[in-house]
């Protein structure tokens, strides 16, 4: 069996953490972000072990930083002792001012939401992949089940024939 090098842009099953499918459910997602994360080492060791929950958490900005909400990590059993663990602590997220600027604008005027959709690894680092985008309503999310139980339908036509 020949070894083979992962590309740079390759990202494999085993570098997803966490993946919040509600997301592009409930919302219309138009641009998306990476960002890193501030962690606290025991919160390294629950990911390394996909002991994250991204379903309920959003993203909001304060004091010209952007911040993760709600996102729980479970500390693991083996944890240090001498660290209290909180799993659903705010956790700093790292973008370029350039790229917080705009979010600012965006989210203030246009009436834009933040919303976590993946944790993955790159190169050792977790990083977070924000989408910026608006609720659907709920005849949109009853268009977007049609229209993929209609491409569910025709690939079923197409692999009979």
């Amino acid at each position: 069996m020949a070894n083979r090098k992962k590309n740079k842009g390759d990202k494999s099953e085993s570098s997803r953490i966490a993946v919040n499918k509600r997301a592009r459910h409930d919302y219309q997602i138009d641009d998306t972000y990476e960002a890193g994360m501030e962690l606290m080492g025991w919160e390294v060791k629950s990911m390394r072990a996909g002991r994250v929950q991204l379903t309920e958490s959003y993203v909001f900005i304060r004091n010209g930083e952007v911040w993760l909400y709600g996102c729980h990590i479970t500390p693991l059993l083996s944890a240090s002792t001498h660290v209290v663990a909180n799993p659903m602590r705010d956790r700093k997220l790292l973008l370029h001012r350039a790229e917080i600027g705009k979010l600012i604008g965006l989210v203030d005027r246009k009436g834009f939401t933040l919303i976590p959709l993946k944790l993955y690894w790159k190169r050792s680092k977790v990083k977070i992949e924000i989408g910026l985008g608006k609720g659907k309503k709920t005849h949109d999310k009853r268009a977007s089940e049609k229209n993929r139980d209609w491409d569910r339908e025709k690939h079923r036509i197409m692999k009979q024939k």
